[in-house]
């Protein structure tokens, strides 16, 4: 028969189990094993509830801490026992089958609880042992004249009995005393501990205060005084003591002794340093992570006058395809590599490397001469990447971008700083990568500026922030209006009125190009009908409409068009949608199915700004597009007399080749008359541009078209 799978009780007793078997040895308690194990088993499953609680409770690790201390689990060596019984099975034995990754942060988080609890009730228990030692030392000296054998014995069983280190010395400093706790904490004889004086007990790491406070004692001048103090043992390792002193006077109130009361907290601090290091250090390569960087940054901006700082942001490039490629263990592998290089060029004093987070470092320096400083360091980071990492048989090419800023100290804040690093590391990027850029203020505001914009840019569409300027289609063999392209227009609270160029690549970026883009075709549609209305006699104009790549990928754009059509009752053919010519390079016939739809129901496509995609002019008839528009920069040779024979030749070829496969052609950016004559001598059909009008609200094409209609 197959045996039922453990259920989570058993597996707690488990655990419980190899608890017990762990501190038992260490632990001061006349309990046998079985019984200490049937102790632990409700603190177990209080760990066990937390690990997999809603929300993490610090008090359910303090209390299991502090009734370890109850259970006379006193002795360093058990807490540490404890926490690494906790950190190797809690999760294993308790875990059930939750996410791993996350229960192991709340396992070490629970450890850091336990500690804590620990501490506490630790400290707790020697203040009161601490304190019946005092009242014992005060009974045994005040009942000396009436009964000194029975106060000496309590004193002595209070003395030799205490968990905590006592020493007693004269005012000269001469040892007199110790009990076995002390001789024990320093690991020497008694011998030893008596030949020495107070005042030898010196440490490197002794704070300011410790030996004014002594001799301030000594001399009568206060009874006593608490520090936190490292002495030598006599192999050479440090003993971190809670240390407390007290003025021991006679019955006359003289001075006469001084007590010495020591808690051990070397294991504690040596727990407490180690869980700051993780707190403050990237488990992956060792480096310093963004909590201990902001620390340093923040201390090297508050420093004082004639101080300067350089931070090199560093972004590797392409990470995300050695991650996709060759799997994240190998990423990982690239990683550590890439921060021991980093750690090489960041050993000169005020130096220092951190890992952000991802492929994410950072480099700072700090002093007076960081201008040249923070170059050189960039520079040394650069070399260190040329080098190829070998992983898994492959040498992979690391190359990295990095934003440099560097000032004086005291200016700007740590956010701040890290934000013009981070801009302008992505400006390196954006410039192919492999570089390093210095900050650049202005250009700082403008990325600022821009994320202001794309934040904004969804409440500005319902807020009704935009609007739609028009600028005329003229006809260039008679001067009539034949329409207008609808140009959108954001007029916003603080920037005033932006043009497509400041906002539309945003747009794109985010996907809110689909509903504006829906919107100003609506308004459009509306805006040509109303026209039409009004012009019934002068013939119908046409609206143009600007389509953004993202708008023909959208399967909702046939749809969307004849809606709005039908809704607004405008017939097709007074609808041209304007494509730009680099959309459609390449395009396949998935891409080229709504356009071809759209055109079969009478809707003219327009490949806008001609000329500046470098499309094959054989490619023409594939796609179904029945205008060109010639883009500008083909015609500003045609302002001036004589214009420019080669832009004329150009210009008279892609006309001749357009209405050959009957297409007709538009000219943008026309603002001379002699540019229109020489156009329309060339053969364009339409033509816009400043010549005839600036963009502008629908009225003026109004009176434009008016003023065409009666001559």
């Amino acid at each position: 028969m197959t045996a039922e799978p453990d259920g989570p009780e058993d597996r707690l007793r488990r655990f419980a189990t190899i608890w017990s078997r762990a501190v038992f040895p260490v632990t001061s308690t006349s309990l046998t094993r079985p019984e200490f194990e049937q102790l632990l088993i409700p603190l177990a499953r209080r760990l066990s509830d937390a690990l997999r609680a809603r929300t993490f409770e610090a008090a359910e690790g303090q209390a299991v801490g502090a009734a370890l201390v109850a259970a006379h689990c006193t002795d360093p060596e058990a807490l540490s026992r404890a926490l690494d019984c906790v950190d190797a099975y809690l999760v294993l034995y308790c875990g059930e089958d939750g996410p791993q990754e996350a229960l192991r942060t709340r396992s070490a988080r629970l450890q850091h609880a336990m500690a804590a609890g620990f501490a506490q009730a630790l400290r707790e228990r020697t203040l009161a042992e601490q304190e019946a030692i005092s009242r014992a030392a005060l009974s045994a000296r005040s009942a000396v004249a009436e009964a000194l054998h029975a106060s000496e014995a309590r004193f002595r069983a209070v003395f030799e009995g205490a968990a905590i280190g006592i020493g007693i010395a004269d005012l000269e400093g001469n040892v007199l005393q110790v009990n076995g706790a002390l001789l024990r904490m320093f690991g020497g004889s008694e011998q030893l501990m008596l030949g020495r004086k107070v005042p030898e007990w010196t440490h490197p790491e002794d704070a300011p205060q410790v030996w004014r406070l002594y001799e301030e004692l000594v001399r009568g001048e206060r009874e006593h005084y608490h520090v936190e103090k490292a002495f030598y043992r006599p192999d050479g390792t440090a003993l971190w003591t809670n240390l407390t002193v007290s003025l021991l006077r006679d019955a006359d109130g003289e001075p006469q002794y001084q007590l010495a009361l020591m808690e051990d907290t070397t294991e504690r601090r040596l727990l407490n340093l180690r869980l700051r290091y993780e707190a403050t250090h990237d488990a992956l390569t060792g480096l310093p992570n963004r909590t201990l960087f902001f620390e340093r940054l923040e201390k090297a901006l508050s420093a004082g006058d004639g101080q300067r700082f350089g931070l090199c942001y560093l972004d590797l490039d392409g990470f995300k395809t050695i991650n996709d490629s060759l799997g994240h263990a190998a990423g990982d592998r690239l990683l550590v590599e890439v921060a021991d290089r980093l750690q090489s060029c960041a050993t000169a004093p005020g130096e220092m490397v951190a890992r952000l987070g991802g492929d994410e470092f950072v480099a700072l320096t700090t002093g007076p001469g960081t201008e040249h400083e923070v170059d050189e360091l960039a520079g040394r980071i650069m070399n260190a990447l040329v080098t190829p990492i070998r992983i898994d048989g492959r040498e992979l090419t690391v190359r990295g971008s990095i934003g440099i800023v560097e000032g004086p100290a005291g200016e700007r804040g740590p956010a701040e700083v890290l934000r013009s690093a981070d801009i302008t590391m992505y400006r390196a990027k954006s410039a192919g990568g492999n570089r390093f850029e210095l900050a650049d203020p202005e250009a700082d505001a403008r990325a600022i500026t821009r994320h202001g914009l794309t934040t904004a840019l969804p409440a500005a569409l319902d807020r009704g922030e935009f609007f739609i300027e028009y600028q005329p289609l003229v006809h260039l063999g008679d001067g009539s209006v034949r329409g207008a392209e609808a140009l959108v227009r954001w007029l916003h609270p603080q920037h005033g009125v932006l043009g497509p160029d400041r906002f539309i690549p945003l747009a794109e970026h985010t996907g809110l190009i689909v509903p504006l883009g829906r919107w100003v075709l609506e308004q459009s549609v509306r805006q040509a009908r109303a026209w039409q209305e009004r012009h019934a006699g002068a013939g119908p104009l046409r609206i143009n409409v600007n389509l953004s790549p993202c708008q023909l990928t959208h399967p909702g754009l046939v749809q969307d068009t004849v809606d709005i059509l039908e809704r607004e009752g405008l017939d097709a053919d007074a609808l041209c949608l304007e494509v730009t010519e680099s959309a459609l390079i390449g395009a396949d016939d998935d891409l080229l199915k709504p356009l071809r739809r759209l055109a079969e129901m009478g809707v003219d496509i327009a490949l806008d700004d001609f000329g500046t995609g470098y499309s094959n002019l054989a490619n023409l008839r594939r796609l179904p597009v029945s205008i060109l528009k010639l883009d500008r920069s083909f015609t500003q040779g045609m302002q001036q007399f004589p214009a420019d024979p080669v832009d004329l030749k150009i210009v008279e070829g892609i006309v001749s080749l357009a209405h050959s496969l009957d297409l007709a052609v538009t000219v943008e950016g026309v603002e001379t008359g002699a540019q229109a004559e020489q156009l329309r001598i060339l053969g364009c059909d339409t033509a816009q541009g400043w010549y005839y009008a600036r963009p502008g609200p629908p009225e003026r094409l109004h009176e434009l078209a008016l003023v065409d209609a009666t001559g």
